[in-house]
């Protein structure tokens, strides 16, 4: 896809190389481009702790990682027939308690090992709005459908969102204090909360990271949002629900990633590994043709020539 962008690009060091890793977490436009990372065979980690949407829930996810903390069942309720923990999405619920604990520390540890190592790590805001508990006087990551009435609902700061970026900067650098941190706002509307009130969250996240990224030099912005909101602008470019941005969008954004952060050794590598995707995600006609088998033969040698270069890619 050929970039006709009216955001200047600014190509970013240290570039994302295969050496590199990354530790991807936040909305789900984290996910999007966390996808993106996996299908090329990065060394990366995506949100651990399912989706989360806001600053605190993300500091608090950190503060639990990097402090070593754990969960325990006091930390836990249960709702519909499932465990839950107010600080992870509902993917990690489960109807065992067991099962929740261990897979909600277990994202804890491997949360810990992955900032010691990782190059760079990405934080895509989705909303100020947050959530409290009433009863327990805390900001929840996820309401796990608990009833509305329990929860009264606030809008961060800036000074607060700033604050929770901080802390979380903060908490990364105690670990790995080279690595880069790059901050993005996610391009999804929260037309729940209203569209004028989703434009207030939206400029509070992105006033909150222009705080933190002017004096600090590892840590930078990319305009995820602004693409979106600027340039993909015709609805052809969102879902069918007119608030997701469509493949096509998420693809556009990607490209622009990929001119700003990706470096042209990797880029060759990638198209590489888009090969034996497409290759390995081809149907034969008839499998049992010799022109298939020599085409597999083919696959097998574009997979090895790879992993020769890089072991930890496997297909």
């Amino acid at each position: 896809m050929n970039l006709q962008t009216k955001i200047p690009l600014k190509p970013q060091q240290p570039k994302i190389d295969y050496n590199s890793e990354l530790l991807l977490m936040g909305s789900c436009f984290a996910e999007n481009i966390g996808e993106k990372f996996s299908y090329f065979k990065y060394k990366s980690l995506v949100n651990p702790f399912g989706i989360l949407f806001h600053p605190k829930a993300i500091e608090t996810f950190l503060w639990m990682a990097t402090q070593r903390e754990s969960y325990t069942e006091t930390d836990l309720f249960y709702h519909n027939e499932q465990w839950h923990c107010f600080d992870a999405h509902s993917k990690l619920s489960n109807p065992d308690k067991e099962h929740l604990l261990q897979s909600l520390n277990g994202a804890l540890d491997q949360t810990y090992q992955k900032i010691q190592s990782a190059t760079h790590i990405c934080i895509t805001l989705g909303t100020a709005w947050v959530y409290r508990l009433q009863a327990l006087d805390m900001v929840v990551a996820n309401c796990h459908k608990v009833s509305q009435k329990e929860f009264s609902k606030e809008l961060l700061s800036v000074e607060e969102v700033t604050q929770c970026l901080l802390n979380s900067v903060g908490l990364i650098k105690s670990l790995n204090p080279n690595v880069k941190v790059i901050f993005t706002v996610s391009p999804v509307r929260h037309s729940k909360d209203g569209f004028v009130e989703n434009n207030l969250s939206k400029s509070h996240l992105i006033a909150g990271i222009h705080q933190v990224i002017k004096n600090d030099t590892t840590a930078v912005y990319f305009p995820s949002y602004e693409i979106m909101m600027d340039e993909l602008r015709d609805y052809r470019f969102y879902n069918a629900d007119m608030i997701h941005p469509s493949d096509v969008a998420i693809d556009y954004i990607w490209e622009y990633f990929k001119q700003t952060w990706i470096s042209n050794e990797a880029l060759i590598v990638m198209n590489k590994v888009k090969e034996v995707q497409s290759a390995i995600s081809h149907r034969p006609f008839n499998p049992n043709s010799q022109q298939h088998q020599q085409f597999l033969e083919r696959l097998e040698q574009k997979k090895n020539e790879i992993q020769k270069e890089y072991a930890f890619i496997t297909f």
